[in-house]
């Protein structure tokens, strides 16, 4: 009984590295997959005979399909066992990209990441609640961390590195190496992540999962309204980071100003990594004000070493920014219940891809009528109501874990150790 006890109690104290990086590739995988495009433009266009207006519409289409999904496909497959769920997400990919790249005409093409979007929309709902269920309670918020930190790797060096493919080889190829990782990922979630039943439907529910039932736990509207506010804030700024900098006279920095965005974006979510489950709403409300602050930088100066000291600021801002809605949106969920969990998070993952989708057209808007200083003051602007409801929502959402009830915390505790076998696994 000592031995078994000693041996839980270190495994506690642990988190399943293996598994977590496998997520965090899955993610890296749906990161890419989005925003492959943006690098490979003018590629695409050219090769399928349409204007790059037109092609860029391959990313508005991808978020079309995460938001039109992620809440029915959600509901649908609740009571899916979670490694056959999450395989299911990524084998998507495989087949979308895989059509992407072998793609005769811009519709089959246009097709193709539609169906990318659907199962984007599948991988965000699962992935955050995921890497929760992987790790003891207490470490959650770092489970989470390991395997977001996906996005900064994908826009620090998935893009450039795509892009740079698509340079040389072909659009095809970078598109054809996706679904080869794919391929990957799919072996190393077979051998390596742990299985989880799918969320119970209480009976409250009447037999349905509570997906837009989450929406009236406590907390979760909070966690909801920041994520559209400051996604929609993020996005205006990114969209047209290229076209603010040409306007700065620093058209041919823009590779230099996204790889400094990303690296401190790495940085960002090792801080968070280490931080989230104590410090929840400390660090959100951090990376709020750096990232209004860097606008705000950026909408005073053209500076060229101002606009580098900016990215680095946007970078530690931002990169955290997803673990920690994530988190949260988790958390609040979960003190209702797991289907509530899930279906917040469902529903942060369609609010943040109709987010990106309207940043586009937003920051279009705000550029054709302010010009490109318009842009990061309208990004500053947006932060604004984001960081005064994480400031307000005190009570009930950005909570770390230690102000949870100690009985309901030992009980977390028990129920996730008893869940776990001799080898640390997940029992099935």
């Amino acid at each position: 009984m000592t031995t078994q006890l000693t041996t839980r109690s270190t495994d506690v104290g642990r988190l399943p590295l293996s598994p977590l990086l496998a997520l965090g590739t899955a993610v890296f995988i749906t990161t890419l997959t989005e925003t492959l495009p943006a690098g490979v433009l003018r590629g695409m266009s050219d090769d399928l005979g349409v204007s790059d207006s037109a092609m860029g519409q391959s990313i508005t289409i991808y978020a079309v399909g995460t938001v039109l999904t992620a809440l029915p496909l959600s509901a649908a497959t609740a009571g899916w066992r979670r490694k056959r769920l999450l395989l299911a997400a990524m084998g998507g990919f495989l087949v979308a990209n895989t059509v992407t790249a072998l793609a005769p005409t811009y519709t089959v093409g246009m097709v193709a990441r539609f169906f990318a979007g659907v199962a984007a929309g599948v991988a965000w709902a699962l992935l955050a609640g995921y890497a929760r269920r992987l790790a003891p309670p207490h470490l959650a918020g770092r489970a989470i961390a390991v395997a977001m930190t996906g996005i900064p790797l994908a826009l620090s060096l998935g893009v450039p590195t795509g892009t740079f493919i698509g340079q040389v080889v072909s659009w095809r190829a970078a598109f054809g190496l996706v679904s080869l990782l794919t391929l990957g990922v799919i072996g190393w979630i077979v051998a390596s992540v742990a299985d989880f039943p799918g969320v119970s439907r209480s009976a409250a529910d009447g037999g349905r999962t509570s997906v837009l039932a989450a929406s009236r736990v406590p907390g979760v509207a909070a966690v909801l309204a920041v994520t559209a506010v400051f996604v929609l804030a993020q996005t205006v700024l990114y969209t047209y980071i290229a076209t603010y900098l040409a306007g700065a006279g620093m058209e041919g920095r823009t590779d230099l100003v996204l790889l400094v965005f990303g690296l401190a974006s790495l940085v960002s979510i090792w801080i968070v990594g280490r931080g989230a489950d104590r410090h929840l709403r400390t660090l959100t409300i951090l990376g709020i004000a750096l990232v209004a602050l860097a606008a705000l930088v950026l909408a005073l100066t053209e500076v060229p070493a101002a606009v580098l000291v900016a990215a680095v600021v946007w970078g530690l801002g931002w990169g955290g920014i997803p673990t920690l809605l994530q988190t949260a949106g988790a958390r609040a969920g979960a003190r209702h219940s797991d289907a509530a969990a899930e279906g917040a998070q469902a529903m942060l993952v369609t609010l943040w891809n109709a987010a990106m989708a309207l940043g586009g057209s937003v920051g279009g808007v705000v550029l054709a009528v302010g010009g490109v200083v318009a842009v990061p003051t309208v990004t500053t602007v947006l932060s604004l109501p984001a960081l005064a409801i994480v400031v307000l929502a005190r009570h009930r959402a950005f909570t770390p874990t230690d102000t949870a009830p100690a009985a309901d915390a030992r009980k977390e505790l028990a129920a996730w150790t008893g869940m776990r076998g001799a080898d640390g696994q997940a029992s099935h």
